[in-house]
């Protein structure tokens, strides 16, 4: 099943003149959202754009490209780096309330709340670049005599999120091509024009933008390629 919406998900070019079902795609974003992330912070928001104004503006936004001109509804994915604190905090009270009700040990939630009140913070924090810096120093150090986790820049910290939203991402596009939805992803955009259309803080980044609708006749404009799998496929 799985594999056969794999096949099937294609990044449409063009949509039909059609209209979509709202709550299909908002069951979709839903879906999105159970996707795997790093250390359960899920640095995400989705967006789910269908007023008329809005979408005029967004898709110019897309710099008109073909994909948004046609699309039916506009998904915004959006990494919140901004927002790891309340999303450790939330860890926590999740931690807590499944200890109470039995569901796992105290030993088990003494880790978690270790984790998001000691590790989390020490990754994340920042002032100016300075806390990064020098988290990056130590790692480097303690690297020479053993193995260490070195991604703890905030750029690295950038990457993480969108990799995260990326992934909601796929589980948003397969969902929809499940119900006969189709979809195209899109970089291509003036960010900051998003951003001010949507009122997001200033630390708040676009990861994609992904038109909706129903496949037009002409949509695909050619045959999947992909590179050889023996170029890219490597057993050890």
């Amino acid at each position: 099943m799985i594999r056969d919406l794999i096949h099937k998900r294609r990044s449409v070019r063009k949509f039909k003149n059609q209209k979509i079902n709202d709550q299909i795609v908002k069951d979709c974003i839903l879906n999105a959202t159970l996707a795997p992330n790093s250390s359960n912070l899920q640095l995400w928001e989705f967006f789910q754009i269908t007023d008329a104004n809005v979408l005029s503006n967004l898709k110019r936004a897309c710099l008109s490209q073909n994909a948004a001109s046609t699309a039916q509804q506009l998904v915004v994915v959006v990494t919140r780096q901004d927002l790891w604190k309340e999303r450790a905090k939330e860890n926590i009270n999740f931690l807590k309330s499944e200890l109470i009700k039995g569901k796992i040990s105290i030993n088990s939630f003494k880790k978690g709340q270790k984790y998001y009140t000691k590790i989390i913070p020490f990754i994340y924090s920042d002032f100016y670049g300075f806390f990064s810096f020098f988290r990056l120093i130590i790692a480097q150090l303690i690297g020479l005599f053993r193995p260490i986790y070195r991604q703890v820049t905030y750029i690295d910290k950038r990457i993480i999120a969108h990799k995260s939203a990326a992934l909601a991402a796929q589980n948003f596009m397969l969902c929809m091509t499940n119900h006969g939805y189709d979809t195209c992803p899109m970089e291509g955009s003036d960010t900051l024009r998003v951003k001010k259309m949507l009122n997001l803080p200033r630390k708040s980044e676009i990861n994609m933008i992904i038109a909706c609708g129903i496949k037009d006749q002409d949509g695909i404009y050619s045959k999947r390629f992909r590179v050889p799998f023996d170029n890219v496929y490597n057993y050890i």
